[in-house]
């Protein structure tokens, strides 16, 4: 656990903000604006719980929700400017109004590109913004972890047609089983650790990022896939 000073919860109230703001200005049907909706209210709950003393660290764990926000968030920025965002998120902002695609498909693909592959480098950049390494800030990741498998339960309730609908042999059904919030986790974990041991060797580092980018978006190309 990382020992600062004071509570910055405030930065979580902005990063909230933000996605506020976007979704008042998408359509309700934008596949990015799906995954921006169920995101905001993790957020959310995320600084409810900071606000309350749940984090043994309120700072670090602040910084660590905050940074990992604003990779997403830098994302969106890329696309209103014109440039070109992560590999990780290109499918999502290509296909975003693809009538063919579901809603649960557009914010399962935000999941996979956020943790798969922003989440590891939050890490990173949290433990040099506390001067700490990736072990003292397990107790937060892994608590912000837990907060964030209610992204992928919002996103299985209120997104998955009902029983009544979904046919076992719908591919729907294989899609959502295809693909794990934990797993993605524990592989984001052990990619911010290695990533936190070759952070002097700039070549290695870069490429190993290169890679994870570019895996975690051709996964999401493949969750992208459209049905009709």
């Amino acid at each position: 656990m990382v020992h600062t000073e004071g509570c910055a919860a405030a930065g979580v109230a902005g990063i909230a903000g933000r996605m506020r703001e976007l979704d008042s200005r998408w359509p309700a049907r934008d596949g990015v604006a799906v995954f921006n909706r169920v995101y905001l209210a993790v957020t959310e709950e995320i600084g409810r719980r900071i606000d309350a003393g749940e984090f043994p660290d309120p700072r670090a764990a602040t910084v660590l929700d905050v940074l990992f926000a604003g990779r997403y968030l830098a994302a969106v920025a890329a696309v209103d400017t014109g440039a070109r965002p992560p590999a990780c998120w290109r499918p999502l902002f290509q296909y975003r109004h693809h009538p063919g695609i579901r809603p649960f498909q557009f914010a399962l693909a935000g999941v996979n590109a956020h943790i798969g592959h922003d989440l590891a480098l939050a890490v990173v950049d949290s433990c040099r913004a506390l001067e700490c390494a990736p072990a003292d800030l397990e107790d937060e990741f892994d608590r912000v972890g837990d907060i964030l498998a209610l992204l992928e339960e919002r996103v299985r309730e209120e997104l998955m047609p009902g029983p009544d609908l979904l046919e076992l042999a719908d591919p729907l059904t294989h899609l959502a089983g295809a693909w794990s919030l934990d797993r993605a986790r524990d592989a984001a974990w052990s990619a911010a650790r290695v990533l936190w041991r070759i952070r002097d060797l700039a070549p290695l580092a870069d490429e190993f990022t290169e890679r994870m980018d570019l895996g975690v978006g051709l996964v999401g190309r493949c969750l992208l896939t459209p049905w009709s």
